[in-house]
């Protein structure tokens, strides 16, 4: 408790020297600031024109600063942090093509609603416009992906933008914003002043709903027969679950969580369908299909969760919870409308919220279709099936592991057959569905959750994208745990070829991938291969038992499937069903 005190003490002193107004350099109003909006972790790639901000970085020890080998992978580790921890995830780029190459990463959070501040330099004020080495427009470029950009243009101003970044970041609907700081900017000598207000005209979110939209709310539910509620990523980003558990235990509605929201609600709770959509199961599509009110909580109504938009829920009320009043009624007509932080409005709904006493029936049906219509899969003592190693991964971790993905099939086995019962567990690229992500950004979440299991699933093919994180890993001992399932193809692209373009497969083939064990261990990191259950398991337990991080390439059935699927332009009922067919 001495110790715990003593250190208490020093953040204290700490916090209260950098407040200190003292004429410093631009770059060093950044890193003050940073230490003052909470930072303690920091994701960059140096380069000309951020060399006074590294410069001032040079033995600094207020917030710790991870050199990844790509821009892209600071950016996806950012976003890993932000989405496992609920802070703000930064990251620091140069000008040019580190900041383009950040694009993808800023997009990615942009679409999933993920709080990040993006600090990129640029070349001299004085240079802005001419086409200058190494000069992009990146809050041109990214005007249509942040929340707020700004271009900075005097160091005195850096104080007030950092903070107000953070809170545009981190308040309302979450997202990234953007600080583009010239390189003369970086350089210039300016009073300090510290800022804690902000004021922000025409940003001024609504957090408490109105009493009346609430009210609607709980009429609805209680003539209800077939009431369901659909949770999305807004639940966990709002800190809600606890809410939305309590709203669920009280009223007995249904619940399916979708691809972002899944850890939302434990998924062991009996009211629990599953996930909706493409790839979900086939209870809860049918539920959305069924419904007579349908309670959207925190989700905007995605195409992959709503298929073809004329059939959906052709039967439900419509009630819309969301932070966002842009997302009400964009693409499902809306009949309850409630704009509000969702974990403000559960507290509001649960003062009244009473049993729906006419859903009986509608209880009893589901827990019939949910018993007969589980996930399935053709299992094989002869190949190793992907779905059986994410099986053996959530048995061996006990379900506690942080999970993040790629994108692809991996992604959908690792939702359908790993089960989430906590929120900040998942970590996976939602709305862009971007190839690269997964790796990176569990090295994020692992920076963010040091003493956790944190575990990356991914394709062959994700993983060759930023692989070269591996160093990171290796030299800090991120103790990150990869899984690779390597059916040596484009998977989800070679299944919509089979099942859609006739078997006219196309450019998938990833054969020549390299020897990941070896790469692994030509980056330092301890590598393992597994090609039927027994190699599997042992191979697991192994990478587990390392201190270290460990990648554990699994050699899978290249033909396999992820079923169900909802082909696009069908309604989500019409499901095929793979092997039950």
């Amino acid at each position: 408790m001495v110790a715990q005190n003593a250190t208490l003490k020093s953040k204290e002193e700490i916090i209260e020297k950098l407040k200190k107004p003292e004429v410093i350099s631009g770059s060093e109003i950044l890193l003050r600031s940073l230490v003052l909006e909470g930072v303690e972790c920091v994701f960059g790639y140096p380069g000309g024109a951020v060399l006074y901000i590294y410069d001032a970085m040079h033995g600094f020890s207020d917030f710790n600063h991870v050199l990844t080998r790509h821009e892209q992978g600071a950016i996806h580790a950012a976003d890993g942090y932000a989405r496992a921890s609920g802070k703000v995830g930064v990251c620091i780029a140069t000008s040019g093509p580190g900041a383009t190459n950040l694009v993808t990463g800023i997009a990615t959070a942009y679409m999933d609603s993920v709080p990040m501040v993006v600090i990129t330099g640029n070349v001299a004020t004085t240079l802005i416009g001419t086409d200058a080495f190494q000069e992009a427009d990146i809050t041109g470029i990214t005007m249509p992906i942040t929340k707020h950009s700004y271009l900075v243009r005097k160091a005195a101003d850096l104080p007030r933008i950092i903070h107000e970044a953070f809170h545009i970041a981190n308040t309302g609907r979450k997202g990234p914003v953007l600080i583009d700081i010239p390189k003369d900017v970086s350089a210039e000598m300016t009073m300090f002043q510290p800022v804690t207000e902000v004021n922000l005209r025409g940003y001024n979110p609504t957090v408490t709903p109105k009493k009346q939209q609430v009210d609607k709310l709980i009429k609805a539910i209680e003539t209800a027969e077939r009431p369901l509620v659909l949770a999305g990523g807004g639940v966990v980003y709002s800190g809600g679950h606890e809410e939305l558990l309590e709203f669920v235990t009280k009223s007995g509605i249904p619940i399916t969580t979708t691809l972002l929201g899944l850890g939302a609600f434990p998924s062991g709770n009996e009211l629990w369908l599953g996930m909706p959509g493409m790839h979900g199961t086939w209870t809860a599509n049918m539920a959305i299909q069924n419904a007579d009110l349908l309670i959207n909580i925190g989700a905007r109504f995605d195409d992959r969760v709503t298929g073809k938009l004329k059939g959906f829920a052709p039967h439900a009320k419509i009630v819309h919870i969301d932070i966002d009043p842009a997302e009400i009624g964009k693409n499902v007509p809306t009949d309850i409308p409630i704009v509000g932080d969702v974990k403000t409005v559960l507290e509001i709904a649960n003062k009244d919220v009473k049993w729906a006493a006419n859903a009986d029936a509608w209880r009893a049906q589901l827990a019939g279709w949910k018993a007969e219509k589980p996930f399935r899969y053709t299992d094989s003592d002869e190949v190793l099936k992907p779905q059986w190693v994410v099986e053996m991964i959530h048995e061996e971790t006990k379900g506690e592991a942080i999970v993040t993905t790629d994108v692809g099939q991996h992604q959908m086995w690792a939702a359908q057959y790993y089960k989430f019962n906590q929120p900040r567990s998942w970590v996976t690229s939602g709305g862009l569905g971007t190839m690269g992500f997964g790796f990176p950004s569990a090295i994020g979440a692992q920076m963010a959750h040091p003493d956790r299991t944190v575990v990356s699933i991914n394709g062959d093919g994700g993983m060759q994208m930023c692989a070269q994180e591996l160093a990171i890993c290796a030299i800090n001992n991120i103790p990150v745990k990869v899984a690779i399932l390597n059916n040596q193809v484009l998977g989800m692209v070679r299944q919509w070829q089979e099942l859609i373009y006739d078997n006219r497969y196309s450019h998938i083939d990833l054969a020549g991938s390299p020897d990941f064990v070896k790469l692994a261990e030509a980056y330092g990191v301890k590598g393992f291969r597994a090609s039927n259950k027994e190699e599997a398991r042992a191979a697991w337990v192994e990478a587990m038992n390392h201190p270290g991080p460990a990648v554990v390439e699994f050699v899978v059935n290249k033909g396999e499937n992820v079923y169900p699927m909802v082909t696009q332009g069908s309604t989500i009922d019409q499901m095929l069903m793979g092997d039950e067919e």
